[in-house]
């Protein structure tokens, strides 16, 4: 009856020879799981500082939105890619710790059902990597950890519990890795302490700061850091965004100056993602109430894309 009436929301222009990344996405119906899975883990009470991360995943999948399916560098469209979407899981109002009893429980659910899928976390903060890889490990076997962080994230858990600064001293603590099979890059001055460094040390994480990032090259420490890794059934990339300089990631809460740039840390993913043992990742630590013009959101939605390209096993045409 009325001819330019849209569903609210829907009343925007559409290029009929254009796909848009976040159609990518498709909701889970309850029985087939893709190649690839995306969930969202919206936790952020569990952060030391003031964190609006919760928003998170919904802001990512937005921000998908903002661009298309094709790869003008390598002739690769992923417009017939589908990436099902396990929606977001239920947190406790309260209760921290059976928010991240929930995280594990549902990670392992879906995995066992679909152990063959690549997945996708997004936080949240950076708490959540301890319940998504504890759960996710357990159809796994051995597996390594590549975290990109300006920080260590090896905190006591005495002083504050299960934070967002403490979730790989508690996998280490938990037998569900040890610290060799943990490759910590992008380690910034002044966002650690020393306690913490010789911890790490002592149970044998490999560590590079962002100055050795620069002075030996991503590529160089992504293939060492995967030789290292060598010896393990699986690898989970986990992406903290405030690895990166305050000037490409407005809306992480901690950011901060001498980070890392979007265009290394887009390589270092695209560069990972080609290995057959990357099976998993998470992006955590973005506040879409403190980003600026969804800078960092944007900025996750292109790793993901980067992650996508390499593992959608198109050939260019």
């Amino acid at each position: 009856m009325f001819s330019y009436l849209k569903e609210a929301g829907k009343a925007t222009f559409q290029d009929r020879y254009v796909t848009k990344a976040n159609e990518l996405f498709v909701p889970w119906d309850g029985n087939q799981g893709g190649n690839i899975g995306v969930i969202g883990v919206p936790l952020s009470k569990s952060s030391i500082s003031h964190s609006g991360a919760a928003f998170a995943p919904q802001a990512i999948r937005q921000a998908l939105s903002f661009y298309s399916t094709y790869s003008v560098e390598t002739g690769i469209d992923l417009a017939d890619v589908v990436v099902t979407d396990y929606g977001d899981i239920m947190m406790h109002p309260t209760d921290i710790v059976e928010s991240q009893r929930r995280i594990a429980e549902t990670v392992e659910q879906v995995v066992a059902l679909y152990p063959e899928s690549k997945w996708i976390a997004l936080g949240g903060d950076h708490s959540i990597t301890c319940p998504v890889v504890s759960g996710w490990q357990k159809q796994k076997g051995k597996i390594g950890i590549i975290q990109f962080d300006a920080h260590h994230d090896l905190r006591n858990l005495e002083d504050g519990g299960p934070t967002n600064g403490t979730p790989f001293r508690r996998l280490i603590e938990a037998g569900v890795i040890d610290g060799s099979q943990l490759v910590q890059i992008g380690l910034r001055d002044f966002a650690n302490s020393r306690a913490y460094t010789e911890y790490g040390k002592q149970c044998g994480v490999t560590m590079y700061t962002i100055e050795e990032v620069y002075r030996l090259g991503i590529q160089t420490i992504i293939e060492k850091s995967m030789q290292m890794l060598s010896g393990v059934d699986a690898v989970y990339v986990s992406v903290d965004m405030d690895v990166l300089d305050q000037a490409f990631a407005p809306g992480c809460p901690a950011i901060g100056p001498g980070g890392m740039d979007s265009r290394t840390l887009l390589h270092a993913i695209s560069l990972l993602a080609r290995y057959d043992k990357v099976q998993a990742m998470d992006i955590v630590e973005i506040d879409p109430t403190i980003d600026f013009r969804q800078m960092t959101s944007r900025l996750a939605a292109w790793v993901i894309l980067q992650f996508l390209k390499e593992k959608s096993g198109r050939q260019p045409g």
